[in-house]
């Protein structure tokens, strides 16, 4: 298996980051990494997953994506709540509001990143694809934005 896919598969290895975060060290990451606090569809509790910021179209906005596709619980969770909380770089538990990205825009962003960061696409598309079973041709990852609350000046 894809070493890449056995960490990501792996619960306490993906789950390992949130410590940092919570202990305000989440700028040990350069600001490539997030955590991501929302609320559970149903039971309405926090919920935490450490991702990986795709692009920072400027301060106040986060791509992020979904490696799992649309069937990803905080995805799920963010489409039926998409108030949050962000803690990126020195910026701890910010409110953000998601905004899920149409199919296109999410291809365009995609393709973007992988021109961009081509060896990490390379790694990361395979270790998606070992763990969802997809291929590359079939690969449908959503994009999603996150608008964090302005930094008053």
């Amino acid at each position: 298996m894809d070493v890449g896919a056995k960490f990501l598969g792996t619960r306490w290895a993906a789950r390992a980051p949130i410590a940092l975060f919570k202990a305000h060290l989440g700028f040990l990451f350069a600001g490539r990494m997030l955590l991501l606090l929302h609320r559970g569809r149903n039971s309405g509790a926090e919920r935490s997953v450490v991702l990986e910021a795709v692009d920072r179209e400027d301060p106040d906005k986060v791509l992020i994506a979904s490696g799992f596709g649309t069937t990803s619980q905080w995805y799920q969770n963010l489409k039926a709540e998409p108030s949050c909380r962000v803690s990126i770089g020195f910026r701890n538990r910010v409110p953000a509001t998601a905004e899920l990205l149409d199919t296109s825009a999410s291809s365009s962003l995609l393709a973007r990143y992988a021109a961009d960061h081509p060896r990490l696409w390379k790694h990361l598309s395979r270790s998606i694809t070992t763990l969802t079973g997809d291929s590359d041709e079939k690969l449908d990852i959503p994009i999603v934005r996150l608008h964090l609350e302005r930094r008053p000046d």
